[in-house]
Parts: C-alpha cells; sequence; structure tokens
C-alpha cells in the first residue's frame, strides 16, 4: 500500500481564523476579536488572501530560527499556518520562476513594526537564494545597508523606539537563477525638521547619540566633541536613553557596516565630521546690535563654536560669520545685501543644519547605491520593498504629517485598484463570472490634496511665490476660499455653514476627512517647511570648504554656476517623488504586509482594542477581506483540494487515477454540496461561502477519525498476529536450544567425571613412587649425617688441643711482658732523679751569673745615666711630632699646598722630607681613581705641558679645556654619510680648521681629520676629501710662541703629499691638535715629532720658501689674527 504524505495545512489546529476571508461572521468585532485570540496564543500572523496581517508582538518569539526558513521554503502560499516567510517564499518563487517583477508593500502606523517586517523579508530572501563569494558579498552588503540607514534615519518616537523618519524603496536585482545581483534605494521625504527640534519624549536621530557615546575619546577630539549630551542644543535631555538600546554597541555595529557596505576610511570620518558640525551649529548663539543707520542686526556671543565648525569645515571663519550675519538678494545684475536681526540669524542657522544634514543622508544613500547596484548589464529580475511610515494621526499634526498622510492615501489608492485588478484578473483567467464590487474610492482625498489648479499643494507651492507679505494665515484664507465646499474638508472659517458652530477646530487648523479617518493640521510653519529656504550666502559659504564631501553637497554654491531660478519647493518634489513611486509599483505584482501595533505602551502581551480597532479602520482591512470575499470567500487548486478531501468520496478514495478536476466533481456531487456554492475554474475550485468550506472541514475530522479508528483496528490485529508468529517461533526455537543444552551438560558431565577417575589413579600411581624415593632418599641421608657427626667429633678432639697449646704459649708471653715492663720503670725512675739533680745544678748556676751581671750592670748605668736620658727625651718628642702630625693632615687634595709648622728646627729636613712623600702618596692615591679613558685625557695634558708650558702663550688657556677630539659628530650627521662611508679607521680629531692660502694668505674652511695612520681634509660642505697625507710624511710642526692659532705643518721633501708644498692652518683647538698630531705619530712611526716654537719660521710653497712672521697688530684690527702675503718670500701674521 503505498504511503500517503499528510501536509499541515492553513485549515489544521486553527486558533481563530488564519484567513480572514474564511471569517464567519464578518464584522468588526469578530474580526478584532479573531486578531486578539491570534494575538494572545502567540499567532503574530493572518492572512486576508493574499495580504498578511502581521500584529507587532512587542517581543522575541521563536519563529523564525533557520529551522523555520527551511520548512517554509518551495512551499505552497497556504500549505503552512501564517507566516512572514510564507509571503517572502511566495514573491521569490514567482519572481525566480514565473519572470514576474514583484513588490512588498509594507505599510502601518510608527510603532507597528515596519521596519522589522523588511528586515525579515531580506534575511529570509538572503537565506534561500544562491551562495557563492560573489553572492555573499551581495547580499551582505545589501543586509548591512540596513544599519547605517536606521542610524542616520531612524529616532525614539512617543510610539516607537526605533521609528523610521524617511521613507525607504529598495528594488533588490536578481539574474535568472534568482541569485542577488544588487540593489537601489530610493528615500522619501527625511524628517529633517527633527535635527533642530524634537517633541517632548522623543530624540533626535540616532547617529548623534551614538558618536557620542561609542567614539573612541581620541576620535572624539579629533571631531572636537565631549561625551556629555546634555552640552548641545540639539540634543533632548529627557529620552537621552533609550532603554534597551546599546547606543555605544550600535556605534560600533554602524561603522563596521559602513566598512563591509564599501565606505572608505576617509569617507566615514567625511561623514562624522559632518554629523559634529551639525551638532556644532546648534551651539551657536546671537545676540542683538544696532548699526549706526539704526537697522537691527545679529552678532554671535561666543565665537569658540563657530572656530571650531570652521576648523571642522576648512571654511574660513569670517566668510561663515558673514553668512550668518548678511542675506545677500540678487535679481537680474542687482545685489542687495540685508542684515539679518536674531530671530532670522537662528533660522539661518537651524536652516543650515536642516539641510546639511538631510543633504548627507542624500549622499549616504547615493553612496550606498554605488556599493550595491549590480555590475553587470544583463536583464535582471526586480523585486522591490517598500517600508515607508505608516498614516500619522498626532496631538500637534504638521506639514510632515499632511505629507506622510497624503503619501498613505496614495498607497492606499492604489492597493484598492491592485487587489480589485488582482482578483479581477484571476476570475477572467479561470474563466468565473465577475461581479462588481462597491468600495470607497479615495481618489477624492487624493484630488484634493494634489489637484495642479485647486488641490492644497498647488495653494501651497502659489502661496510661497506670491509677491507680498506670504503667512501661513494667507495660507488658510485661501484654502477657506477655494476648498470651503469640500466634503472632506473642513475648517473654522469654512463658508460652509455646517461647521460655523464646530468650536473643536481652532482659529489656526483646517481638517481633512481621510480614508483613515479625520486629522486636524496646526497650519503653523506650512509655508517655511515648503519653501525649505537656505540662504544663497550659506551655500556659497559652505561651497568655499576644503573638504570634499561638504562642497559635493552645495553645488548651488559655485559662483561660477549661479542660478537665479527659485527651486522647487518640498511639495512639489514629495509629490513627485509619490508619482514616480505610484509609477513604479504599478509595473509590479504587488504584495502587502499590513503592520498593526497593539498598544501604546510597547509593552508584550497587552492588546488595545480601541486602538487595534483605529487601525483597522483607516487601514481598511475589513474592506478588503468584503473585497475578497464579495465572489468567492475560498479557492484552491483541483490537486491539493482533492489531495485534502479525498477521503470523504468512495470513488476518490484511497487514489483517484483521473484527472484531479473530475476527482473533485465526483467529490462535491456525493457529498451533495448545491451547485450554486461553488464553481469551477479552469485550475481552481471556487467556494462561495465558508460555511461551506467548514462544512468540507468537518466531515473531513470525522472521516480522519473513523480512518484512525480503522488503522488502529487492522494494525491491532496485525500486531497479533504478528506477535503470536513470534512467539510461536520464538518457542520452537528455545525448545531446540534447550535440548541442545541438556545434551551439552551431560556430556560435559560425563567428561568432567572420566578426567577425575584418571585424576585419583596418577595421583596414587605418584603418591606410591614418591614413598620409594622418600625412602631412599632417607637412607643416603643417613650415612651422611653419622659420617658428618664422626668428622666433627674429630675436628672437636684436635681444636680443644690446639687452643690449649696456644693458652700454655700465652701464659709465657704475658709473664715476660710483666718482667721488661717492671725493669723499664726502674730505669726510668732512676733517670728521672738523674736529671732533678743536674736540673738543680743548672738552676743555682744561673742565679748566680744573674747576681754577677745586675752587680756589673748597676756599675756600668751609673757611668751612662746623661745619655740614655737624652735618647729617652729625643724620642719621646719624635713620638709628640708623629701623634701632632697625625691630628693635622691636610687634604687629599693634590693641589692642596697647606702643611703643619715643625715645631724644632732640628726636624727640619725630616718634616720637609715627610711633606714630599705625603704629596706623593696622595697624587698616587688620585691617580688611582681616574678611568682608562680619564688617564688618556691627563697623559694627553701632560704631554701638552711638556710640550708648551712657558714656550707658548696660548698654552695657559688650553689647560681647563678638555680635549674633546672628535668635535664634529660625523657618525651621527647623515651630511657627512659619504665622509664616514670612505674613512674606515678610528677618527682621533674632527674639526673645522681655516686653511691659509698659499697665494694670497685668506682662509677657506676645511674639515681636519686625524685617524691613526692618516692625516686628512675635506671640503666643509660637500664632504668630499681633498687631501690625504700619511703621518710618516709629517716631519714637524711650527708655530708663534704668541696667543694665536696659527700652525704649519710640514712636509717631507719629494713625498706624494708634499707636491704643492706645507699647509698653514689657523685653529681654535691649537694645543689639542698639535699634542693629539704629537703621540699619534709617536705612537705610529716611533719617532718624536718636532715641535718648533718660534715667531719667525721658513715654510715650503711648491718650489718656494716662504718665510712666516709674527708681528703685533694694531688694537684696529679686532681680536682676530690677520694673514697677509707681503711677497713671494714673505707673509705676515699680525697677532693683536
Amino acid at each position: 500500500m503505498a504511503k500517503t504524505e499528510v501536509k499541515t495545512s492553513l485549515l489544521d489546529n486553527m486558533i481563530g481564523v488564519g484567513d480572514m476571508v474564511l471569517l464567519e461572521p464578518l464584522n468588526e468585532d469578530t474580526f478584532i476579536d479573531n486578531l486578539r485570540k491570534r494575538f494572545d496564543h502567540n499567532e503574530v500572523y493572518t492572512y486576508i488572501g493574499s495580504v498578511l496581517v502581521s500584529v507587532n508582538p512587542y517581543r522575541s518569539l521563536p519563529i523564525y530560527s533557520p529551522e523555520k526558513v527551511e520548512e517554509y521554503r518551495n512551499r505552497n502560499f497556504y500549505e503552512l499556518s501564517p507566516h512572514i516567510y510564507a509571503l517572502s517564499d511566495e514573491v521569490y518563487r514567482s519572481l525566480r520562476d514565473q519572470d514576474k517583477d514583484q513588490c512588498i508593500l509594507i505599510t502601518g502606523e510608527s510603532g507597528a513594526g515596519k521596519t522589522e517586517a523588511s528586515k525579515l523579508v531580506m534575511s529570509y530572501i538572503a537565506a534561500v537564494c544562491g551562495k557563492g563569494a560573489e553572492v555573499n558579498q551581495v547580499k551582505e552588503q545589501l543586509l548591512q545597508s540596513n544599519p547605517v540607514l536606521e542610524a542616520f534615519g531612524n529616532a525614539k518616537t512617543v510610539r516607537n523606539d526605533n521609528s523610521s523618519r524617511f521613507g525607504k524603496y529598495m528594488d533588490i536585482e536578481f539574474n535568472f537563477k534568482g541569485d542577488p545581483l544588487g540593489g537601489v534605494i530610493s528615500n522619501y521625504l527625511l524628517e529633517k525638521s527633527r535635527v533642530v527640534k524634537q517633541p517632548r519624549g522623543e530624540r533626535n536621530f540616532h547617529v548623534f547619540y551614538q558618536l557620542l557615546a561609542g567614539a573612541s575619546e581620541e576620535l572624539l577630539n579629533k571631531l572636537k566633541l565631549k561625551r556629555d549630551v546634555s552640552r548641545y542644543n540639539y540634543l533632548s535631555l529627557d529620552s537621552a536613553t533609550v532603554n534597551g538600546m546599546d547606543d555605544a554597541a550600535n556605534f560600533r555595529t554602524v561603522r563596521n557596516a559602513m566598512q563591509i557596505v564599501g565606505f572608505l576610511d576617509h569617507e566615514a570620518q567625511s561623514v562624522l565630521e559632518v554629523v559634529a558640525t551639525v551638532l556644532k551649529l546648534g551651539n551657536i548663539e546671537f545676540k542683538p546690535d544696532s548699526r549706526v543707520n539704526g537697522l537691527d542686526e545679529s552678532k554671535i556671543k561666543d565665537k569658540n563654536e563657530l572656530k571650531e565648525i570652521c576648523e571642522l569645515t576648512g571654511i574660513d571663519q569670517s566668510v561663515l560669520e558673514r553668512a550668518f550675519s548678511f542675506r545677500t538678494v540678487e535679481a537680474k545684475q542687482e545685489k542687495v545685501s540685508t542684515t539679518l536681526n536674531v530671530a532670522q540669524a537662528y533660522y539661518a542657522r537651524d536652516a543650515l543644519a536642516k539641510n546639511l544634514y538631510s543633504r548627507l543622508f542624500s549622499w549616504l544613500v547615493n553612496r550606498i547605491n554605488e556599493s550595491i547596484k549590480a555590475q553587470t548589464k544583463v536583464r535582471k529580475k526586480v523585486m522591490g520593498v517598500l517600508d515607508i511610515y505608516g498614516f500619522e494621526i498626532f496631538e500637534d499634526n504638521s506639514f510632515e504629517q499632511f505629507i506622510i498622510n497624503y503619501c498613505n492615501e496614495k498607497l492606499q489608492q492604489i492597493f484598492i485598484e491592485l487587489t480589485l485588478k488582482e482578483e479581477q484578473e484571476e476570475y477572467i483567467q479561470e474563466d468565473i463570472e465577475w461581479t462588481h464590487i462597491n468600495y470607497f474610492n479615495n481618489t477624492i482625498i487624493c484630488d484634493l490634496i494634489e489637484n495642479n489648479t485647486n488641490g492644497i499643494l498647488a495653494m501651497l507651492d502659489e502661496e510661497c511665490l506670491r509677491p507680498g507679505i506670504v503667512t501661513d494665515e494667507t495660507f488658510l484664507e485661501k484654502l477657506n476660499q477655494v476648498c470651503a465646499t469640500h466634503q472632506h474638508f473642513e475648517s473654522r472659517m469654512s463658508k460652509c455653514s455646517r461647521f460655523l458652530n464646530d468650536t473643536s477646530l481652532p482659529h489656526s487648523c483646517f481638517r481633512i476627512q481621510h480614508y483613515a479617518g479625520k486629522v486636524l493640521y496646526q497650519v503653523e510653519g506650512f509655508v517655511d517647511k515648503n519653501n525649505d529656504l537656505l540662504y544663497r550666502d550659506l551655500s556659497q559659504a559652505m561651497w568655499k570648504t576644503s573638504q570634499p564631501l561638504i562642497k559635493s553637497l552645495f553645488p548651488e554654491g559655485n559662483p561660477a554656476k549661479i542660478n537665479l531660478k527659485r527651486p522647487p519647493t518640498a511639495g512639489s518634489q514629495f509629490k513627485a517623488s509619490v508619482a514616480t513611486l505610484m509609477k513604479n509599483l504599478q509595473t509590479k505584482n504587488p504584495n502587502y504586509i499590513r503592520c498593526i501595533k497593539p498598544n501604546d505602551k510597547k509593552a508584550a502581551y497587552i492588546f488595545s482594542e480601541t486602538l487595534v480597532r483605529h487601525q483597522v479602520r483607516y487601514l481598511g482591512l475589513l474592506e478588503n477581506v468584503r473585497v475578497r470575499r464579495a465572489g468567492y470567500a475560498f479557492r484552491q487548486a483541483y490537486g491539493p483540494c482533492l489531495e485534502r478531501y479525498k477521503m470523504l468520496c468512495k470513488q476518490t478514495w484511497p487514489h483517484w487515477k483521473g484527472p484531479a478536476r473530475s476527482g473533485v466533481e465526483a467529490l462535491l456531487n456525493e457529498l451533495e454540496i448545491p451547485v450554486e456554492e461553488y464553481s469551477f475554474g479552469k485550475s481552481k475550485i471556487f467556494i462561495r461561502n465558508p460555511r461551506t468550506l467548514f462544512k468540507l472541514e468537518d466531515l473531513r475530522k470525522q472521516r480522519l477519525e473513523d480512518l484512525a479508528t480503522l488503522i488502529q483496528k487492522i494494525y491491532r490485529g496485525w500486531k497479533c498476529r504478528t506477535h503470536f508468529l513470534l512467539m510461536r517461533k520464538s518457542q520452537i526455537v528455545i525448545a531446540a536450544w534447550y535440548r541442545r543444552y541438556a545434551q551439552q551438560k551431560w556430556y560435559q558431565k560425563t567428561k568432567s567425571s572420566a578426567l577425575v577417575i584418571q585424576s585419583y589413579i596418577r595421583g596414587w600411581k605418584a603418591r606410591k613412587l614418591l614413598r620409594e624415593l622418600k625412602h631412599q632418599k632417607r637412607c643416603e641421608e643417613a650415612v651422611t649425617t653419622i659420617a658428618a657427626y664422626w668428622h666433627g667429633t674429630q675436628a672437636r678432639r684436635e681444636l680443644r688441643r690446639l687452643k690449649e697449646e696456644a693458652r700454655r704459649k700465652h701464659a709465657v708471653a704475658v709473664i715476660w711482658a710483666y718482667w721488661l715492663g717492671l725493669k723499664a720503670r726502674r730505669e726510668l725512675r732512676r733517670l728521672k732523679e738523674e736529671a732533678r739533680r743536674k736540673h738543680a745544678v743548672a738552676v743555682i748556676w744561673a742565679y748566680w751569673l744573674g747576681l754577677k751581671v745586675r752587680r756589673e750592670y748597676r756599675k756600668f748605668f751609673r757611668a751612662y745615666a746623661g745619655k740614655k736620658i737624652y735618647e729617652f727625651t729625643l724620642q719621646r718628642i719624635v713620638q709628640n711630632y708623629f701623634l701632632d702630625m697625625k691630628n693635622k693632615m691636610p687634604s687629599l687634595s693634590p693641589i692642596d699646598k697647606n702643611w703643619p709648622s715643625r715645631p724644632y728646627l732640628f726636624l727640619d729636613s725630616t718634616h720637609k722630607e715627610l711633606k714630599r712623600i705625603f704629596h706623593l702618596w696622595r697624587c698616587k692615591k688620585y691617580r688611582d681613581q681616574f678611568t682608562d679613558q680619564q688617564k688618556l685625557i691627563y697623559e694627553e695634558k701632560l704631554e701638552a705641558s711638556e710640550l708648551f708650558k712657558d714656550k707658548k702663550a696660548l698654552y695657559p688657556s688650553s689647560v681647563g679645556q678638555p680635549f674633546q677630539g672628535p668635535y664634529l659628530a660625523i657618525n651621527e650627521n647623515p651630511k657627512y654619510k659619504k665622509l664616514k662611508d670612505a674613512i674606515e679607521e678610528k677618527i682621533i680629531i674632527a674639526e673645522i680648521v681655516n686653511k691659509i692660502n698659499r697665494a694670497n694668505g685668506k682662509s677657506t674652511s676645511r674639515i681636519f681629520l686625524l685617524t691613526n695612520n692618516n692625516l686628512l681634509l675635506a671640503d666643509q660642505k660637500s664632504g668630499q676629501i681633498k687631501s690625504e697625507v700619511p703621518l710618516v710624511d709629517v716631519t714637524k710642526v711650527s708655530m708663534s710662541s704668541q696667543n694665536d692659532g696659527f700652525f704649519a705643518i710640514h712636509l717631507k721633501e719629494g713625498s706624494e703629499a708634499a707636491s704643492k708644498g706645507d699647509f698653514l692652518f689657523s685653529s681654535d683647538h691649537l694645543i689639542e691638535m698639535a699634542t693629539k698630531l704629537y703621540r699619534t705619530t709617536l705612537s705610529q712611526t716611533k719617532q718624536k715629532l718636532n715641535i718648533e716654537i718660534s715667531d719667525e719660521f721658513l715654510v715650503q710653497f711648491r718650489k718656494d720658501k716662504v718665510c712666516v712672521k709674527f708681528i703685533q697688530g694694531s688694537q684696529n684690527n679686532g681680536s682676530v689674527p690677520m694673514c697677509k702675503r707681503k711677497n713671494n718670500r714673505l707673509l705676515e701674521v699680525a697677532v693683536p
């Protein structure tokens, strides 16, 4: 028997009614009650035919998982319970398989869940379409465009924490396989007035709060912002934070989304700078000021904010300040400049902030479109998703609500038209007779608003363009004159006598009877908001910015493209946009999602009947059901219908082998359904009354119960038979296994008995053999034991004999030892007695000798007493001298010349020698403290002292100057890199010297370099080596005895370096350079360099010898020595 596939249906396990078309009876109360019943059971979606009604649950529901996506994928629209995924799948499959462009219109009031519905649609399309790197990138960009647009276009309102304050229409483009290629986004009427002012309990756009909360301190400093929201006048404080919304995390999400969509780093930074500029514009305040001619003007109170704005935007501060204070009006060839008072200055500031933000938003949309647009030029299939503001009725309704409600009127108009058109096309396609349906046509309301001659928008534009004084009151007067007799227009000053007594209408208001109800509009601000005027001075100031983004936002500010034509008004622009949108929607197959807000508290589990009833009315849902039910309430394809109800007819159960339509006809004929209750189309069965469908469902339910009972009966019989056969088969198997077990058990028992008997016999034989072996072994052990005892007796006897003999020998030895000891002790006592006698004699003799010596000493002491006393006194004086010297010792400094005075004249030589020894000692102690580098310096200083002390007048001034050697940082200065690379040896001296020209005595700066083996001269500017002289070729250094820095280096005659002659230099470090040259030459050549100090000496210039003579110069020359060539043989140096 073939297995029957049972599918879940819209009609299975219904909570209430899943499709409002089947609601019986149909009225407003039952409609709302059905919504409530489904809402209480977490069923937030309901159908009205192909229209989806969505009730916002204000909480997360487990119905959007990946498993749910797979459950609704490629399933019939009515096959499963109502869900947004079912509508999305139907739209996607129609687009992919039937090559029909689709659009999804999501409508409802603020807070009803339109934005979330559009996200769910896009996420489902992204989940079910193709895969691949490029496709995934396109899907990711399309999805990530939402966080960016929400941050810049959404705000918290009293009705919704994430309310879209702009309309969005996205065309998603697909290829022939159904893979997304890209998209195009259109935005409608951003509520830019929110930038400068928000109603109580509402916030500005999300991006301002996200930037302040989520940006790093470094970024805030760059943007010249502070994290405190209260510092900015454009941000409301009563709703700065929103429960459940993390602005800092959302800011990071937006930055990441911008990166994914394709924004470059500098573009994202520029966008944030514009946002910061808008924030800081709100902090600019003005104060009144009067000019000499009596005209009122305004000035900026604190220019710090203006300065920071100019730094952010790259605009000259004076240009922007003038734009806030003056307005220039151009008419043909004339320019008139007028001052702005405080009110006009504030208006200009707010207009600039609104225009800057709205143009930035439009730029963002265009930039996203550039990133997500399709790259291929092949034919594309298009799916449009419209997420636009719903009908709005507030306590104070202004120009924005008027425009929004006008858009909803147009959407309602196209909804009715397309719904009726779709219904009519289906009837014609199925060859069913079409009956006319009466419905409310809101064309009269649309005509009241958009008529080109006497429509409200046309009169508003006319009033804005009219010369003279134009106010909101004059606009209202014009409305009262033109629209007074219109049945959907009301005002207090209307000429229609019906409303003269209507005191609920204020003087500055008018009321329109929309399809969703009456809306009262405050006329204040209509003219200004429709004009949307930005002074040309501000546009031109913005165009002068150095930031490319801001310049691109204000193209009209370019002086080369000045256009005196008045820009189109906001109303006319929006009207044209709506007309384009309607035209676009009419080219696509429409699908509708009607969103309903269950309560105003944004709380879960609360269903406000009054609020829902109001939304049901203005959305026209009940009327939509009546349109759907005007002909046939239910229609279904023959195949699914037969599959669902075939068990009700014996002819079709369990299988129908003919056409599905014939099966349905046979089914309905057998059930005796009246012919007027249904009609047969080409591919569908149409049922007129829902009661007929419910009757079929009841019969199906009863039949399913009967079939279940039959299936249970057959199953139980089969189960019992199967159990009996299984038990019988089991009994046979068990008996066979038992007999086998019994035989095996008897065999094992017999086998074990035989083994026991065998083991006993083998044990007896073994024990018998063991007894025989043990007896034989005991006999052998007895013989061995007797022999052992005998041998032991013999051994013990011999041992006792040997011990007795040993005892005798030991006794003899002991007696002999005692005897020898006695003799030794006697001899010892004798020797000790003899020694005592000899010692006594020696002591007596010593005492005697001592007595004699003492007698002689007393005689000798009396003879030399004076000399002894002198020597003792002298010893005490010297001792006191040294002790006194110990307490008066000078410091350890080698230059300390202090020394204690001598107390006695006879100590003079000793005193001087001690002073010399102490000085040498403390000098050694001082030298021991030196490091190797310091020792080298002092050795050079000592060498300089030996060479120049008392010889060169310049020497004393060089004593206090440390020898540094390399005065030029050759290794660190990049200027001398080439010179550094050319020298491989260690540099001992690097100094700038003046080389004296051999011809005229003038000086040239050169770098003087001394290494271990060479002397080098290099150009000071380029670092190029000019001369290189080996130290072995240096023979002598000559200098004067005066206080100058001139010296000559004499070279060996005939050497290569001496081709041009000797060198004559002038240096500020002559003593150090001569000393180091002397020591280096001595170290390398082992010969002392001749240092000649004379006021006249000869130098070799090429082949001539020239006398260098030092003379006393005049005071007029200053303190610098002057060198002058007198003739070919004389060079004079004048030393001051």
